[in-house]
């Protein structure tokens, strides 16, 4: 951690260096603190419950360590997806608590995730006519299919790969695309 981090930061980096150790459950707030050099009171104040400080490590390994890249159209969107569950599959252990923060309800008010943010987009750009209701529903589906907790459901439910997931994924997303296409036509 050769940058200058805000306190926030330093102190998830340091959550994320520990997991490398450990499991999330037994990483106690004392030695977060020794690790980020901050007081114990500091991540109480920073993430007052064990659900926060989960949510915030969650959101800080997606951006760090599983970054979404661009896509506009479906098709790169399905080889974003497929990139990401390779990189799951290359870090299991920050994928898994990607997923249980992101099975969380929210503890903050912060903005939608990137990804959901994209594929918004997307959807707007590739059906425009469709009804903000079945927009919102098309995204939630292909973000859930998208998502470090659906990889983690394959993964340990069916011993899938990435590339395994992956497929499942592509089958659920040429379905769900057309029909948000038909939805939009109609409109």
């Amino acid at each position: 951690m050769d940058e200058a981090l805000d306190t926030p930061s330093l102190i998830l980096a340091n959550a994320a260096l520990l997991l490398r150790e450990r499991t999330f459950e037994d990483v106690s707030y004392l030695e977060l603190a020794e690790a980020a050099g901050v007081s114990e009171r500091t991540i109480y104040r920073r993430f007052p419950t064990r659900s926060h400080l989960l949510e915030a490590l969650a959101r800080w390994i997606e951006a760090e360590h599983f970054p979404v890249q661009d896509f506009r159209t479906a098709g790169e969107f399905r080889e974003a997806v497929r990139a990401r569950f390779r990189a799951y599959d290359a870090a299991p252990a920050f994928a898994f608590v990607a997923a249980r923060g992101g099975a969380l309800s929210p503890t903050g008010e912060d903005s939608a995730a990137p990804m959901s943010e994209a594929i918004v987009a997307m959807i707007d750009a590739t059906a425009p006519n469709l009804n903000r209701r079945d927009a919102r529903r098309v995204a939630a589906s292909l973000r859930y299919f998208a998502s470090p907790m659906f990889w983690a459901r394959m993964r340990t439910g069916f011993d899938m790969s990435a590339d395994d997931t992956y497929q499942v994924f592509d089958l659920a997303v040429r379905r769900v695309l057309p029909a948000a296409s038909e939805a939009d036509r109609a409109a």
